[in-house]
């Protein structure tokens, strides 16, 4: 490989320290070096290069990695290094050795001295309803001659780039984005505020006599100055890109830095948070310090330089213009309670983490001190409950309990508006980012010990000793919790979110017995916590306004919300979908066990109720923050712009609370037989579904009230907003592209290239991806973090199911279509990372195709436990012989997998003889006899094929779970798509029925046209009645398995795959009546419409196997 220029060298070596060795195999490419104000990105383009062992290898894929972590950075990270930025952040940090006296301290701007660009970016994205990422994509959109990187040396003016990069942003989103809006808020006064941290610290470095700079990659306004929100007297030079021309990490920009400053490289110190800007100055002799976020960077300048830099207290700010309170009476107030010797100027600086009751932070001649109290205004009822916080922190702390030293409890509003009480101010650490970026993984893992520890300690309290015994009533905490923040939702509600009324029918319902009493905090969280500077120890623990008498458990699953939320969460960040093993944090389960342990406690099966209750519980304070947002009166001040995080929560919580659902319907006796209870919703109206629609519920006879309830979704109307917005762009979809292509796409299937994928099928994929219509199969349930698919409930998808079968053509076009689903379900529910990766994700994203081979022409296959094809175990590898016939997909070129059943072990009990292996199908031995027709209808491209499997070798580690557990795998691989080809049967009816009433009205026989002949109408209203009453069957099937899962739908599925085909059937031979001779001509898609529904009269299984289920399940209900 030829030797990289410096720029390229030094983002290898920058890729390496993060931790890609030699053990594995990188894939790298062409790479150019794009850099952006405080962002910094590498590109990569295919070369087909590759090196290995210690060396880079150059690979297959273009990607995107950011080579810096700023002090905000969970919005990029949300989007595009979900794995990467969840690794232990130890970049190598570029320093030249040695020392010497420093005479200046150079500064970036973004990240260092004001907040990073992608914060803003990522926010207003969320609350203009942009794409995530879209910002980030049209930033690198042309690379160094792009719209940014031209904007930044001052090469274009605000409006050239505005339009240029409305441009990219727009067909990037598909959608118009107000570029104007993201850069007015960017450059707003409100936005670009300097750390107050940072300024202070450049007074203390120009007060000792030191030259401060500001280096900055940066852009000019409309009124032609430069956008630097600083004071410009605070620095000696101010060295910007775009009055420069040129961009950091050019050496030539540092150079002119030094030579204005007057100084050697060597005698200054240079802060940033991009590695590759830092590397650049140390080639020169700079110091360098990487700002992650700015007070760790300042305790590393501080040993620097060896004196203090910081009299501000950290995590505060200037008091808020409308949570100002009269310092005059506050300091009278103070003197009396402290004494009349206490001297000084008052000093009032606000807290700025928080969210319901302002903090503040008092210094008073020698005394430093806390103050707490309620926010103004009108408040819920109990909400804001100091008095009782007071007293609760008095008691624990005599207990033992670390929490500050309280003083005093002043309940004369007269004074500061409000009640409020005072404490000792304890300084120590505050951790913000519960993922803890720039500790080592032993120190996480020990603070989160010493996190679960103290809330041990707490749950441990004598009631009776400490005199909190009757601070509330025993028992029912969680009953009561329920109906107080359902209360508080309520007095606090904007608007109507579908989840929270879901949620307010559903936790009532499943309310868990409580099995002790114990102090509850109420808000148990990492940066409630504060902990000693040096020591992983907790000094004290915060915000006890919550607190009463209760069940400790809620106070365990509250502490681990932060297991399930995003880094991008911008009120309580996260750490769902980092790798907590390499972090050092355990994971919700290991921290619920150590608990446990500490406890002396088992631990509990309702998991998923306690988080369930805990997220409701944060969406409605944060409803409750967000409402009083809006007439100024909360404490976090950008809570105004976070409306839609209520709903957020909400979906979180009803996540849990469908797990919970199937976790008890799992543990039901299976002899236990169901009784059905079919009623109207007597309650409030479920906004899931339309005024007077029914829901149809299963209960079970023992446990009522334990039974997940819901509401059924007969329309797409009844959907949530997003599924329903979905649903619409699904239909939009079809009427612009599907429909117009099917006569291209039936000719194409009736041509000599018939067996070649259509181009124009290819291109509507494209389409569809972009769009945002893409894998929506994959159910809730199976991919519950949504890391495949839409995280659609199977009510939701059958709804979009049934629009995609209205054309024979659409489930491929939206990589919906069998058997591929089915195969991808198997991949994500049973499947190991190395299958997932060589198969599952090619099929995701529609490169590749897959059939499923257990049919053969020798047995009856409708009972699965037939199969006589062999799988035997040879070496290292399997050996596989069989016959197979009706193998869907399998003559499609671009079929790379089959899904192979056979048996393993003839002689093991009857359903556990069958085993499943992936086999490539390029695997030798393997041979296509000939295609099947339907009705001589051959389906090309994929066509059915009639195979023989010929000592054909698959390798040990394509087996599916494990020998014998192939009739299992077959079972979990129907899951959801039992209804698929219902819900499909109801689109083919549908749309012929649509095609038989144009038709009726446009023809005209005997005399009188079509429509009005008698015959005719009754075939309509019959059609119409079918139709109806298939789809309400299959919605009810869907809607058990998302409330009480597969296994307690079992009749209902049955009865719908009796019911659909037959239906489908008679529906679309009603229409080919209507058609006359055309109706069997390929000129409409009526015959294939009919053949299909008669073909999955067997098969999806025979009508008398699903006749004879039904019977059984029937009969078994009266005995």
């Amino acid at each position: 490989m030829p030797a990289p220029h410096p720029p390229f060298k030094a983002m290898l070596e920058l890729f390496f320290w993060n931790g890609h060795q030699s053990s594995r195999r990188i894939t790298l490419d062409v790479l150019k070096v794009i850099q952006m104000s405080s962002f910094q990105y590498f590109l990569y383009l295919p070369v087909k290069k590759e090196v290995t062992g210690g060396q880079i290898s150059l690979g297959h894929n273009m990607c995107i990695r950011r080579l810096f972590q700023s002090p905000l950075q969970w919005a990029w990270r949300a989007a595009f290094l979900k794995h990467n930025q969840c690794r232990h952040q130890a970049a190598r940090r570029w320093t030249r050795s040695g020392g010497g006296p420093y005479r200046a301290v150079i500064f970036d701007m973004g990240g260092v001295l004001i907040p990073s660009p992608g914060t803003v970016a990522a926010e207003w994205e969320i609350q203009n309803h942009i794409p995530p990422g879209t910002i980030l994509k049209a930033l690198i959109s042309g690379g160094e001659n792009g719209p940014w990187m031209k904007f930044m040396r001052g090469e274009i003016t605000k409006q050239d780039f505005l339009e240029e990069f409305g441009r990219h942003c727009s067909k990037m989103s598909k959608t118009s984005v107000p570029v104007d809006s993201f850069f007015s808020v960017l450059t707003s006064e409100q936005v670009a505020k300097p750390f107050p941290v940072m300024m202070e610290a450049i007074t203390q470095v120009r007060a000792k006599g030191l030259k401060t700079a500001v280096l900055s990659n940066n852009f000019y306004l409309s009124s032609g100055k430069s956008f630097l929100p600083l004071d410009r007297t605070q620095f000696d030079v101010v060295v910007e890109s775009c009055l420069e021309g040129v961009c950091k990490p050019d050496p030539r920009i540092y150079k002119l830095c030094l030579e204005r400053l007057g100084l050697q490289p060597s005698e200054s110190i240079f802060l940033d948070d991009l590695g590759m800007n830092l590397k650049a100055a140390a080639s020169l002799g700079i110091h360098t310090i990487k700002v992650n976020d700015p007070e760790t960077a300042l305790k590393e300048l501080e040993t620097l330089l060896g004196f203090t830099l910081r009299t501000v207290v950290p995590n505060t700010r200037p008091v808020r213009k409308t949570m100002e309170i009269p310092k005059d009476s506050l300091e009278k107030y103070l003197k009396d309670l402290l004494g009349t010797q206490t001297t000084g100027v008052l000093k009032l600086l606000q807290f700025d983490h928080g969210l319901s009751n302002p903090t503040y932070y008092i210094k008073l001649g020698d005394h430093q001190l806390v103050l707490r109290k309620k926010p103004p205004g009108t408040l819920l009822p109990s909400a804001h409950a100091i008095e009782r916080e007071f007293r609760i922190m008095k008691a624990l702390g005599n207990a033992g309990v670390p929490v500050p030293k309280v003083l005093h409890l002043c309940e004369d509003s007269g004074v500061i508006g409000t009640p409020f009480y005072l404490m000792e101010y304890c300084p120590g650490v505050v951790y913000k980012d519960p993922s803890l970026p720039g500790l080592e993984s032993s120190q996480r893992r020990a603070i989160y010990t010493a996190m679960n520890r103290v809330l041990c300690k707490i749950h441990s309290v004598d009631l009776k000793a400490t005199g909190l015994e009757d601070n509330r009533k025993h028992g029912d905490y969680i009953p009561r919790q329920v109906q107080t923040w359902i209360k508080q939702y309520r007095a606090s509600e904007t608007s109507t979110i579908p989840t929270m009324e879901r949620l307010i029918e559903w936790l009532p319902l499943h309310l868990p017995k409580q099995e002790k009493t114990t102090v509850v905090h109420g808000d148990f969280r990492l940066d409630n916590l504060l902990f000693h500077p040096e020591k992983m120890e907790v000094l004290a623990v915060l915000d006890w306004e919550l607190s009463t008498l209760g069940d400790p458990l809620a106070d365990v699953a509250f502490s681990c919300l932060a297991h399930y939320l995003p880094p991008s969460f911008p009120v309580l960040r996260g750490f769902s979908g980092c790798d907590l093993t390499q972090l050092g944090i355990p994971t919700a389960e290991e921290y619920f066990r150590m608990y446990c342990l500490h406890m002396g406690i088992a631990p509990i099966k309702n998991w998923n109720f306690y988080m369930a209750f805990s997220f409701f519980r944060v969406a409605a304070i944060l409803q409750g923050v967000y409402k009083r947002s809006l007439t100024g009166q909360a404490s976090l001040a950008t809570t105004q712009q976070n409306g839609k995080l209520t709903e957020f929560m909400s979906n979180l919580a009803w996540d849990f609370a469908v797990k919970e659902g199937f976790r008890i319907f799992k543990e039901m006796p299976a002899t236990k037989p169901l009784t059905r209870s079919y009623h109207t919703w007597a309650g409030p109206q479920s906004l899931l579904s339309r005024p007077g629609t029914r829901s149809y519920i299963r209960l079970p006879e023992s446990s009522p009230a334990h039974t997940p309830q819901g509401a059924l979704v007969i329309s797409p109307e009844g959907l949530s907003p997003p599924v329903r917005e979905l649903y619409q762009r699904l239909g939009q979809f079809m009427e612009q592209h599907v429909y117009p292509a099917e006569p291209e796409l039936r000719s194409h299937q009736a041509s000599a290239e018939r067996w070649t994928p259509s181009p124009l099928v290819e291109e509507l994929k494209e389409k569809a991806k972009a769009e945002g219509l893409w894998n929506l199969f994959l159910p809730l349930e199976t991919d519950p973090e949504r890391k495949y698919g839409a995280g659609l409930t199977n009510v939701e998808y059958a709804h979009l199911c049934e629009r995609m079968g209205t054309s024979l053509y659409a489930p491929e076009i939206f990589n919906c279509s069998a058997p591929d689903t089915g195969n991808m379900e198997l991949l994500v529910r049973y499947g190991t990372e190395e299958q997932k990766a060589r198969w599952l994700v090619p099929l995701l994203e529609g490169k590749t195709r897959s059939c499923f081979a257990m049919t053969e022409p020798q047995v009856a296959s409708s009972d699965a436990t037939n199969i006589e094809s062999s799988i035997r175990e040879e070496d290292n590898c399997y050996v596989i012989n069989g016959h197979k016939w009706w193998i869907s997909g399998i003559l499609d070129p671009r079929c790379q997998l089959c899904v192979f059943m056979g048996k393993t072990d003839p002689h093991a009990p009857r359903h556990q003889q069958q085993s499943v292996l992936l086999v490539p199908m390029h695997s030798p031995g393997i041979k296509v006899i000939r295609p099947l027709t339907v009705y001589g209808l051959e389906d090309a491209p994929g066509g059915h094929g009639e195979v023989l499997f010929e000592q054909v070798c698959v390798p040990k580690e394509n087996m599916v779970l494990g020998p014998g557990r192939g009739f299992e795998i077959a079972q979990g691989r129907l899951g959801p798509g039992r209804i698929h080809h219902c819900m499909r049967l109801i689109g083919y009816s549908e749309r012929a029925l649509a095609l038989m009433k144009a038709r009726v009205k446009s023809r005209v026989a005997f005399g009188k046209p079509l429509v009005e002949q008698g015959t005719l109408l009754a075939d309509i209203a019959q059609s119409r009645v079918e139709i109806e009453q298939a789809r309400l069957l299959v919605l009810k099937a869907a809607h058990l398995m998302d409330v009480a899962g597969n296994k307690a739908a079992a009749l209902d599925i049955a009865m719908i795959k009796m019911v659909a085909p037959s239906m489908a059937s008679r529906v679309i031979d009603r229409a080919i009546q209507a058609f006359g001779a055309a109706g069997l001509s390929s000129d409409y898609p009526l015959a294939q419409f009919f053949a299909w529904a008669r073909a999955l009269r067997f098969a999806d299984g025979p009508d008398e196997v699903h006749r004879a289920a039904v019977a059984k399940m029937e009969l078994k209900r009266h005995i």
